[in-house]
């Protein structure tokens, strides 16, 4: 019996390009589900841990307190963080707060600055966060990425708050 008849079929049946396209597919559909497995962290990808702070000024301290009954949360890890609807591999692990005093700066026409202290009777609060992130170049916790300076939203199944800012990012890779 031959492999190959006449006709270019393998044994008698399929066709050698036929052959060659299928075996594309499928090395195509095994690449497609490995690259989605390993963004996910299912295939040997690295984790990095961030630890960083968010500055979110202004807060009424109603809030503040509201907050404060799930930070560091009922397992001591913290509130977990979510966006679009999904949980995060991300906590609040713990959240302080400072008076906000905002002063208002005037100068005059001989460039002599005068301060008048402004109380709007809020809080500046600082979130530590904690995530597990699997693209450390990109630094992505849900949808937003983690870099000093940049607003993030602080959003958990509890609370969310918007236009903070981040003040501090430190990582570090854990042993394998």
């Amino acid at each position: 019996m031959k492999v190959v008849d006449e006709k270019g079929k393998l044994f008698g049946k399929l066709n050698i390009i036929d052959l060659l396209v299928i075996v594309l597919l499928l090395v195509a559909v095994v690449l497609v589900v490995f690259k989605v497995l390993a963004k996910d962290g299912a295939v040997g990808a690295q984790h990095t841990v961030l630890t960083y702070t968010v500055e979110v000024k202004g807060v009424d301290p109603e809030v503040y307190e509201g907050i404060k009954a799930y930070v560091p949360g009922e397992n001591g890890t913290g509130d977990q963080l979510m966006a679009n609807g999904s949980m995060v591999d991300a906590w609040v692990i713990s959240v302080t707060d400072a008076p906000h005093d905002d002063g208002l700066t005037m100068t005059d026409v001989n460039g002599n600055k005068l301060t008048f202290p402004v109380n709007d009777d809020t809080l500046d609060l600082t979130f530590t966060i904690k995530a597990n992130v699997v693209n450390n170049v990109i630094n992505e916790v849900g949808t937003q990425e983690v870099r000093i300076g940049k607003t993030h939203i602080v959003k958990t199944v509890h609370f969310e708050l918007n236009n903070g800012v981040i003040t501090t990012c430190t990582a570090e890779t854990p042993a394998a």
